[in-house]
């Protein structure tokens, strides 16, 4: 009976947000966001036509796609109720890791992403236990954790970036058709999370953990396992997105991460996440994050100096933000003096 109240309960939360059919339920954050990058491509093309070349898109897409790939990764975590701020050292630490280790050696590549690989998930065991298991707030937790990460950044690089190898950067940059390779890697991510999340029973189980985990609770599930396995997975993805990077950029910055701690949450939400926890949307994610980056392409195109990027991502946000938690028929009802009509029994 309380398995049944509860998935009835989860059904009802949910159900506003799909608005095609229940064969092929689509998110209210995926044909917003569609919209808008359709819409937002077509700006480009009038007013900075620049912005949209192939030369122009080429540059653009191999960093939508690491932003993708952290999104996704943070995607995972908001969908437990929790954020993750040690977005920023993962993805420096595995910057780091594959190519100060290597040092333009082709030979120690491989042995230096298992080492990155196996960073990540000590870092999302840190994260998972000191939120789950300790009950810590994410926000301390994941700063904690991001501090010791940037510890083990200094320690390998000394804050000096250092030149990627060449099989790397070969990997990263070269392209199919005019595709980047990047962008496969960030399709695989979204195809990975995707099955993961939504057709095994495992992931049906973590949606509804985040949804609701005291019913979770109630009925047996183990809320603390799945709440540590996101952020087991976030640092992974993390470590996928620094890799890239090391990849795209021939001489990386040791604090490459830091542009994405941000964003990667933007993208959450302009997807349609919510921050409270429950169902999440990887596609429109993914989505938001080429909006987002052709959004900065665009400003650029213009002329306008590159520190207004913080702020037209800032504003993103905040719109995005507005736009699912906000009730806008009810201000709007607020603003005119109307009243919602309610209707009246007729006499028998």
């Amino acid at each position: 009976m309380i398995a049944k109240r509860v998935r009835m309960s989860t059904s009802t939360r949910q159900e506003p947000r799909l608005l095609s059919s229940a064969r092929f339920p689509v998110s209210k954050g995926l044909i917003t966001i569609g919209a808008a990058t359709v819409l937002l491509f077509v700006v480009c093309a009038v007013f900075a036509q620049s912005s949209v070349s192939p030369t122009a898109l080429q540059g653009m897409l191999p960093i939508a796609a690491v932003l993708a790939v952290a999104g996704l990764g943070q995607m995972l975590v908001v969908q437990q109720g929790g954020i993750d701020l040690s977005v920023a050292g993962a993805m420096s630490l595995a910057v780091v890791t594959v190519t100060h280790l290597p040092d333009q050696n082709n030979g120690l590549l491989l042995p230096s992403v298992l080492l990155a690989v196996v960073f990540a998930v000590v870092a999302g065991l840190a994260n998972g236990l000191l939120i789950g298991a300790l009950g810590l707030n994410p926000i301390i937790a994941t700063l904690g954790t991001n501090a010791l990460l940037y510890g083990v950044n200094l320690g390998i690089s000394g804050g000096r970036p250092t030149i990627t190898t060449t099989a790397l950067q070969n990997v990263m940059t070269d392209s199919v058709l005019g595709i980047p390779y990047s962008v496969f890697f960030a399709i695989a991510a979204l195809v990975l999370v995707t099955v993961l999340v939504r057709r095994t029973v495992p992931g049906r189980r973590f949606e509804f953990i985040g949804a609701n985990p005291r019913a979770a609770r109630a009925v047996g599930l183990r809320t603390r396992l799945h709440q540590t396995s996101a952020y087991v997975w976030a640092q992974l993805l993390y470590c996928l997105a620094g890799v890239m990077i090391a990849g795209i950029t021939a001489q990386p910055s040791a604090y490459s991460g830091d542009s994405f701690l941000l964003i990667s949450v933007a993208v959450v939400v302009l997807g349609g996440t919510s921050l409270l926890g429950g169902r999440g949307f990887p596609l429109a994610t993914v989505i938001a994050a080429v909006f987002l980056q052709q959004l900065v392409q665009f400003v650029l195109a213009l002329g306008v100096s590159t520190a207004i990027q913080t702020v037209v991502q800032a504003a993103a946000l905040a719109v995005g933000v507005s736009l699912y938690t906000v009730d806008w028929p009810g201000i709007w009802r607020r603003v005119t003096g109307r009243r919602r009509r309610v209707p009246t029994a007729t006499p028998a």
